[in-house]
């Protein structure tokens, strides 16, 4: 099984990017008030985000148009799960960000993936809330996700165990963890942070390793495992959380990339939030 998790986890050959729009600083939803967003500065972050991923990664990136109609478009992550070749397209839990669903959708088609949908209509799930370890998903039951949708994300990748994990306090279960590595689960200090993570440890068989950030948002970072590269970790930039920063410079052996996040974080963007990211074997 490690081999095969080693090689699973971080695997990356494509992604879907969605752009800004001017819709965003505006109507965007919030779970708090964070200050206005500043949309030339947050386009500016958003392309730098991109750009990593494909011209410092070599991923191929497929940017979608930014539509003022769908403020949240931005946050692919949250509209399709997609482990080896199949996409789980979400049913996102703001009724607000349905209509997001149709242009991921397409994209994912349009790469030959098996796609599947979650028609139940008592189901909700943000991709914010899956975690994925390589090994097995955790689900996080917030505001935006619950049971149903989790048991159709179960019913969906029947190979890997599903375990839900109560999610206070914060948007999503990814608000304040994310993998840093293979075996390795990031998570932020706070209450609620370490209570998800006490859940996490309880209901798995495995024993992960942990690293913990002072801020929970740094916690959320984006871990890719790149042949030629190696681990690389898209992180939060130091002037944003310098004592978190710290931290990651004990991972000796990854790439570490900052990227700021500053103009979506006040919208509750993280960095995984910004792309959906593929693997695709080579032969198709």
């Amino acid at each position: 099984m490690s081999a095969q998790v080693a090689s699973v986890l971080g695997r990356c050959t494509h992604a879907i990017v969605r752009s800004i729009p001017n819709s965003l600083s505006q109507q965007a939803l919030r779970s708090k008030d964070s200050g206005e967003v500043d949309t030339a500065r947050a386009r500016r972050e958003h392309e730098l985000y991109t750009r990593v991923l494909k011209d410092k990664l070599g991923l191929q990136v497929i940017e979608l148009e930014a539509d003022n109609s769908m403020p949240d478009a931005p946050f692919v992550e949250d509209i399709a799960v997609v482990l080896n070749e199949t996409a789980l397209v979400t049913r996102p839990g703001a009724a607000s960000r349905r209509k997001e669903v149709d242009a991921v959708k397409k994209a994912l088609q349009d790469l030959q993936l098996n796609v599947v949908e979650m028609a139940d209509e008592n189901a909700t799930l943000d991709g914010g809330d899956v975690l994925f370890t390589g090994r097995e998903f955790f689900v996080g039951l917030s505001k935006r996700t619950n049971q149903r949708g989790a048991e159709i994300l179960a019913d969906t990748f029947k190979d890997y165990a599903v375990s839900t994990v109560p999610v206070y306090d914060n948007l999503h279960l990814k608000s304040f963890c994310s993998m840093a590595g293979p075996n390795l689960i990031l998570i932020g200090s706070s209450e609620p942070a370490q209570k998800a993570l006490k859940t996490m440890q309880q209901m798995s068989d495995h024993r992960y390793d942990k690293m913990t950030v002072p801020d929970d948002a740094a916690a959320n970072c984006v871990y890719l495992n790149i042949p030629g590269k190696g681990h690389v970790l898209l992180h939060r930039a130091p002037e944003e959380f310098p004592e978190s920063v710290k931290v990651f410079e004990k991972l000796k052996e990854h790439m570490l990339i900052p990227v700021a996040n500053l103009e979506l974080s006040k919208v509750d963007g993280c960095l995984t939030c910004c792309s959906l990211l593929i693997n695709k074997s080579p032969d198709l």
